[in-house]
């Protein structure tokens, strides 16, 4: 209902997408849940979000993701 915070798109056609953005005076749907990273691919015919898994040890309950950004080498 409130969408991501941000997205990226790679020139082959992947877009990462944060959601989950918490602050102060910004309705949240979900206060209790942690942030959270997407991947599309546009390329697809019917693309779909996919949450991606975050590694292990990773402070996943404060994540709180604003903007997202991407490096190509």
């Amino acid at each position: 209902e409130t969408g991501s915070e941000d997205i990226d798109i790679l020139p082959n056609g992947l877009a990462f997408i944060s959601s989950g953005l918490k602050y102060p005076g910004l309705k949240s749907l979900a206060p209790d849940k942690p942030g959270e990273i997407f991947l599309m691919d546009l390329n697809e015919d019917n693309p779909r979000a996919v949450e991606l898994r975050i590694s292990r040890g990773f402070d996943l309950a404060s994540f709180n993701p604003h903007g997202i950004s991407t490096y190509v080498d």
